[in-house]
């Protein structure tokens, strides 16, 4: 059963700052420049059987966003990944999703915030199913949001900042509120981008096509999902894609950390069959991250 306690209001431990605390003491002050500005990066990442799948590539990509917003995280991706497996062991988990997270501290109000401390935390805790196991029989159903990806002239677009979730959160409420599961994001130009939290991939006549990450994260999934498709002797076609072009796909599924690889039903006005090509994407994920887990 999923834990429905607040996030605040738990039991374990929280690396903060080079050392773990108690859980219910991870705290900031209500004037941190972060809460104000947006000026934080995090990071989404999974632990198989008490192995974190790519640390090191979600450790340097952390750190790579926090160069992006201007700030230089004071731990260095070695002790960032020995940090995460640390809170890994000290609460006793085995399958969990991890949230590292920097960020501007209170030392400094306003828009600027060059003497602001940087900081770092990193929880875990037990997360099953993102979209729960009936999306994953049955395949999702999204809305088309209204909310656009920015150019990436307009936003650091490959840092994972907190501020560019804004408008995921906005369109995934709007989703709920009609009955969908999420909502499928077009970027600036009109072009199909993403969910709000997952990486987009269709499939027609045993093609794998996904749009080209020049405006949102060119997600480590993703890029996981793209060599097991080609391992397969899949073509893979990153390209620009329109929304007339959707109602050509026969399959349609999503990819994050979190979402892992999830097939989808429906977005907008265009259906998609759950079919085999991404059934067998999804186990070869699947086997990936634990046939890792028994070779270590």
């Amino acid at each position: 059963m999923t834990d429905q306690r607040s996030y605040d209001d738990r039991d374990g431990v929280i690396w903060y700052d080079g050392k773990l605390v108690p859980w219910r003491e991870a705290n900031v002050h209500v004037l941190t420049h972060a809460l104000h500005y947006a000026s934080s990066v995090f990071e989404g990442q999974k632990a198989y059987g008490g192995e974190i799948f790519r640390l090191t590539d979600h450790s340097k990509r952390l750190k790579r966003s926090g160069e992006l917003l201007g700030f230089e995280i004071p731990w260095s991706v070695d002790e960032i990944d020995e940090a995460c497996r640390e809170v890994l062991k000290a609460n006793n988990l085995e399958d969990a999703y991890m949230r590292p997270l920097a960020w501007r501290g209170s030392e400094q109000m306003g828009v600027s915030a060059q003497q602001s401390k940087i900081h770092l935390a990193i929880a875990a805790w037990p997360w099953g199913a993102y979209f729960g196991e009936d999306a994953i029989r049955q395949g999702l159903k999204l809305d088309i949001a209204k909310w656009r990806r920015p150019a990436p002239y307009t936003a650091p677009v490959e840092s994972k900042a907190s501020g560019l979730y804004m408008i995921c959160t906005l369109s995934r409420h709007e989703a709920q509120a009609k009955g969908f599961n999420d909502a499928l994001m077009f970027d600036w130009r009109g072009q199909v981008a993403e969910a709000t939290g997952a990486n987009a991939f269709f499939i027609r006549d045993n093609v794998l096509y996904t749009p080209t990450p020049d405006c949102f994260l060119n997600g480590l999934t993703r890029q996981t999902v793209m060599d097991l498709a080609r391992r397969r002797g899949i073509e893979v076609v990153e390209k620009a894609i329109w929304p007339e072009e959707l109602e050509s796909f026969q399959q349609f599924f999503l990819t994050g950390s979190a979402a892992e690889v999830t097939p989808v039903a429906s977005a907008g006005p265009w259906s998609f069959e759950v079919g085999d090509l991404t059934m067998q994407l999804r186990k070869d994920y699947f086997d990936l991250v634990y046939r890792r887990l028994s070779n270590s």
